[in-house]
């Protein structure tokens, strides 16, 4: 749990934190100097989705210190029912918010996640965006790692030599947390931010949308315009009617507290 003062509220199967972006890395900036760990979950539609579908899955975003809301209708589902959600936080943000935080603090930050050469470049945009950043390492794991006990040890390993402050795993969802639970366990005092996508559009392989089309919450449909074959199916069939469905739920959820 945040040390900082936060509401939170429950969005289908997932409690969500209603924090700003930067009170998250002031967040770890204090938990560095206590020499206390965590994990950071960016819960957009489809984690919220697949979690609540699965309750395994819902456990596995709860053993993180913090869930964020990273997309506008698990904004807008917390703010129908009854909690002020202050802002959208995406793990590919954090990535740059959390990345600064660690230079002026003086931490190191670990890459693991992208395809061969991805994870490098990214960290070579990060240092020369924030001068003074320390790379403890990058790592691009084989396609499959997670299947295999030998390579999956291998990877856990190569974070651990490391000894890095902050590691931003991106695999995408449950791969990335079900690592960042392995990971911690050898790296209690380090912070885990499961970034996606944020490796690579931090690479600079492609771009977020603008500032306009974010707030009004259609990247989404930057994104799918960006990968149709890939997103089509999971945008348009799975979780669009599940979006409007947490938004007609939060509704009720805020009528019923009315009603008491």
């Amino acid at each position: 749990m945040p040390s900082f003062s936060a509401s939170h509220v429950r969005v289908g199967a997932v409690e969500v934190w209603a924090v700003p972006e930067a009170a998250v890395a002031d967040h770890l900036v204090r938990a560095w100097d206590s020499g206390s760990g965590g994990a950071i979950v960016t819960a957009n539609v489809d984690i919220v989705r697949a979690a609540t579908r699965s309750p395994e899955l819902a456990a596995l975003i709860a053993e993180s210190e913090i869930v964020v809301a990273d997309g506008m209708p698990v904004v807008w589902a917390g703010r129908l029912a009854g909690t002020h959600v202050p802002e959208r936080v995406t793990g590919s943000s954090l990535v740059y918010t959390l990345t600064e935080a660690a230079a002026r603090a003086g931490r190191s930050v670990y890459l693991l996640g992208g395809n061969p050469g991805v994870p490098e470049k990214a960290a070579a945009a990060l240092v020369e965006r924030y001068p003074g950043l320390t790379v403890a390492g990058t790592d691009s794991p084989p396609f499959g790692f997670d299947q295999d006990v030998v390579a999956t040890a291998e990877v856990v390993a190569s974070a651990v030599k490391a000894e890095p402050d902050l590691v931003l795993v991106g695999l995408g969802f449950p791969k990335q947390e079900r690592l960042i639970r392995l990971l911690r366990a050898e790296l209690p005092q380090a912070w885990f931010l499961g970034c996606g996508a944020g490796i690579p559009m931090a690479a600079g392989e492609f771009k977020r949308a603008s500032g306009v089309v974010q707030k009004v919450g259609a990247e989404w449909l930057h994104r799918l315009a960006l990968e149709p074959r890939r997103l089509a199916r999971r945008y348009l069939r799975d979780d669009l009617p599940f979006a409007l469905k947490l938004l007609v739920q939060a509704g009720k959820t805020r009528y019923r507290s009315r009603g008491n």
